[in-house]
């Protein structure tokens, strides 16, 4: 999805000017960038890296952890969503079943307790997404896209991430932005061949000026998706700006962006487990694919439901998770004299939607659903669908469906990082001095708007709301609706959130260099405050947020219709408390050749928690205060070193590491407040070859983790935390000849458990992705790419912790098979 590169450029030539390109956008020299891009073309191929640290370094000079992709490798990966590109960082665990976004993304055996990327933070040219990685049906990577804006990716595991970001003890993934280095741009159309989608790409850059230069890009796309929905599922695009002005000592650059998107989310579906919870057997469903149909359908797209101020509503399903995101920035560099240098960031990003998706609390055939709700004798309809009046056969699966509808009022986030630098000479090396100060408001004003439903478990879209009838003749469900409110879930979950974070973090840095040796340290102090309030029917452990309301207006007030939930408006709980906590981290790193080096590393940093524990026990309910203020923040210290070798076209990096995670959280589908202690420790392997047309990249990650303590659950100490793979890795092979290149990419994980009680396992697997890209003539591209191409189930989740009576457990699997064609223009 990268620009097309001239016929004759060579592979690290493209790497050096986009190295290049991204130094200008994170406040490097000019100076320094064209000298990296003279490093680059030398044998040593010399990257220069940005993200989380003082000053660009050379990444066999740097103590951190740091894995970049550039446009090659990002077109290589042929990813569907950006959880699919991250899975190729080494030491990233990137669960991609979510589709677009909602994936759970994790570092180095830190956990996912809950969901979202909680210890990661997801940056656009340096500067986070959001806040906070796992809002509540908020996750950053929702409103983050992939398309030909993207000149490189840059991934932090531990080190400086701490202290050069706030709440990112696990790492930092930062996506660079084009900026007009270089002149030209191109158009790509694009075409799924067995799944529904079709995308038009477009990008232009260039110099307007000697002194003035822009880049813009974007994308449209329309379809049903990679799942058989039955509607067009995904539909929406994004387009991107900047403009650079350079002048003697620095530069100055506008951008902006405009992201309206709509694409489902993919929650758990039914599939059958066989065989024994150390030993299963997974198997779809009669008439389901676990890995190709989705329980969406084209006869449920409207949830009829009280919105936040308790007025009817329908909304539409079909929204997904929809992010509206106005954003723009103004970035900055420049000389103050006498040394020092002053880099500026800020950016305003107006952020709002929807997230609206389908999630069944339980699944069961027919009969036994029809018994459950509606007692002995009862029996299940068809409500809609070609099948409309008509009884359902008692072996039919149906779904008890809890309609996650979450209205995103505004998730709006303002940035501002500041930061002054200068060189100083000390013992005979170069001291490098640099202080700073980060401010960011993070707005939370959200709804929860929750439905449950029956519906008929059948792939193609086509399946049907299904109505209750009991032993009386009479309905228990309505238009096959049970209740107007999460009744599956104990009528909990009503609930509205008008939050405000606001974080004011100084920090500073050092680097001394001398010959070989390289030591480092910096710390950082986060100030935080929360305000605001929540209002919800389960407010304190409670369920009196139900009441009677005519939903049809037919003035008959029905059984589900005496089951409507209200949001207690005029009863909300005060969330007003204050935080703060120390980051610090230093580092060594030894030039042992030019070609090989050492470095080792010490740091700790926190998490400050958000909106998931305003729900939970930790915050009164009288007065906002904290019931300890320990559950404000959440620390992880990580040890790492490891060796760093490169010479002309092999590169091999190593590294040992070693973590503890401190993880108070709440999760929204149990209702369960989670207070434990992680330990985690393993290896991450990176490396690539390049011999002539061949180039080899791979990654791997071993990691040892565990429960160490739990406050409120003794019996899972010492067990894996759950999803948690003791290895993860990453092969992809290329082949790039004068007019032909093709290759693969091959992702694979060892099985993991489905839940921390250690029972359930979720299989290991291996998919493999396909390219192969044809230039039949100058500046034009044919390829043809396949994602998941032998179409395996893979399983990243699973909601039950054993296989339960009747065999189905509700799982997430990543996408079966789609191939897709395109054609690529360039200019």
């Amino acid at each position: 999805m990268m620009k097309v590169l001239p016929l004759n450029a060579v592979r690290f030539s493209a790497a050096s000017l986009l190295a290049a390109s991204s130094m200008f956008a994170l406040g490097v020299t000019p100076a320094l960038a064209q000298e990296t891009s003279a490093q680059a073309d030398s044998p040593n191929d010399a990257e220069i890296i940005v993200t989380a640290v003082a000053r660009g370094q050379n990444r066999l000079d740097s103590s951190v952890s740091v894995s970049s992709l550039n446009a090659d490798q990002l077109q290589q990966t042929t990813p569907r969503s950006v959880a699919e590109l991250f899975r190729n960082i080494p030491g990233i665990r990137s669960e991609s079943s979510g589709g677009e976004g909602n994936a759970n993304i994790a570092v180095r055996g830190l956990p996912v307790a809950s969901g979202g990327a909680k210890f990661l933070q997801l940056q656009e040219d340096g500067l986070p997404i959001l806040e906070f990685g796992d809002i509540t049906f908020g996750n950053a990577d929702i409103f983050l896209r992939s398309d030909f804006n993207i000149a490189r990716v840059e991934a932090v595991r531990g080190g400086s991430a701490s202290t050069f970001a706030s709440n990112s003890p696990g790492g930092v993934i930062n996506l660079i932005s084009k900026t007009g280095e270089q002149e030209g741009g191109a158009v790509q159309a694009t075409v799924g061949l067995d799944y529904g989608e079709y995308r038009v790409d477009a990008d232009y850059g260039g110099k307007i000026s000697d002194s003035l230069r822009f880049h813009v890009g974007g994308f449209y796309r329309q379809g049903e998706g990679p799942r058989r929905a039955g509607y067009d599922g995904n539909r929406g695009g994004q387009i991107k700006f900047n403009v650079t002005k350079d002048f003697a000592g620095g530069y100055v650059r506008l951008y902006g962006k405009y992201l309206n998107d709509r694409a489902i989310g993919y929650l758990p579906n039914p599939v059958r487990v066989t065989g024994t919870n150390a030993n299963p057997v997974y198997t779809n469903l009669p008439g389901f694919s676990i890995n190709e149909d989705t329980l969406h359908s084209r006869y449920f797209t409207r949830n009829i439901t009280l919105d936040g101020n308790n007025n009817l509503v329908a909304d539409d399903i079909r929204d997904g998770q929809h992010p509206v995101v106005k954003a723009v920035g103004l970035e900055s560099k420049f000389d103050v004299g006498g040394g020092w240098s002053v880099m500026e960031r800020f950016r305003y990003s107006a952020i709002s939607g929807r997230f609206i998706s389908n999630f069944p609390s339980s699944v069961d055939t027919s009969g036994a659903v029809a018994t459950s709700l509606g007692g002995a004798g009862a029996s299940a309809v068809y409500f809609n669908g070609p099948n409309a009046g008509q009884a359902v056969a008692a072996n039919t699966y149906l779904a008890n469906i809890v309609v996650f509808d979450t209205k995103l009022n505004s998730l709006d986030n303002i940035t501002n990082d500041f930061r002054l630098t200068k060189d100083f000479d000390l013992g005979g090396g170069k001291l490098t001095v640099t202080g700073g100060f980060y401010k960011s408001r993070q707005t939370i004003d959200t709804d929860w708007l929750w439905t449950s439903a029956v519906m008929e478990v059948k792939g193609g879209g086509d399946a049907a709301l299904v109505n209750i009838v009991n032993g009386s003749g009479q309905l228990v469900t309505q238009d096959g609706f049970y209740g107007y409110g999460a009744r599956f879930f104990g009528n909990c979950c009503r609930r509205s959130y008008r939050l405000s974070y606001d974080t004011n973090a100084p920090f500073a840095a050092f680097t001394w260099n001398k010959d070989a040796l390289t030591l480092d340290a910096s710390v950082r102090y986060d100030i935080g405050q929360a305000r605001g309030f929540v209002a919800g029917a389960d407010l304190g452990g409670g369920r009196n947020g139900i009441t009677s309301f005519d939903i049809n207006g037919n003035g008959v007030i029905s059984g589900p219709e005496t089951q409507v939930s209200v949001i207690p408006l005029g009863s909300p709980a005060p969330v007003h408390y204050n935080y703060n906590y120390a980051s610090y981290s230093l580092g060594v790193n030894y030039r042992v050749r030019d070609d090989l080096a050492l470095f080792a590393r010490y740091s700790r940093g926190g998490r400050a928690n958000a909106d998931r524990l305003t729900f939970g026990p930790a915050i009164r309910n009288t007065d906002g205060s904290l019931v300890n203020a320990d559950a404000a923040v959440d620390f992880v210290r990580q040890a790492e070193g490891g060796v760093k070798y490169r010479s002309g076209g092999v590169a091999l990096y190593v590294t040992g590491f070693y973590a503890t995670t401190e993880e108070q959280n709440f999760e929204a589908t149990t209702q369960r407040f989670l207070d434990r202690k992680y330990r985690s420790y393993g290896v991450e392997l990176e490396g690539s070859i390049r011999k002539g047309p061949f180039q080899l990249n791979a990654g791997g990650t071993w990691t040892h983790a565990r429960i160490t303590a739990d406050a409120l659950d003794a019996t899972v100490v010492g067990n894996t935390p759950r999803r948690q793979a003791s290895f993860v890795y990453q092969i992809s092979p290329e082949v790039n000849l004068d007019k032909v290149s093709f290759g693969a990419n091959v992702v694979g994980t060892t099985s993991s458990y489905t839940q921390d009680s250690n029972q359930l396992k979720l299989p290991a697997y291996t998919t493999v992705n396909a390219f192969l890209q044809v230039r039949p003539i100058e500046r034009l591209q044919l390829s043809v790419n396949a994602n998941n191409l032998f179409n395996v189930k893979g399983f990243t989740e699973a909601e039950d912790g054993a296989i339960p009576a009747n065999g189905i457990v509700r799982a997430r699997s990543i996408n079966g098979r789609t191939i897709s064609a395109s054609a690529r223009i360039s200019f």
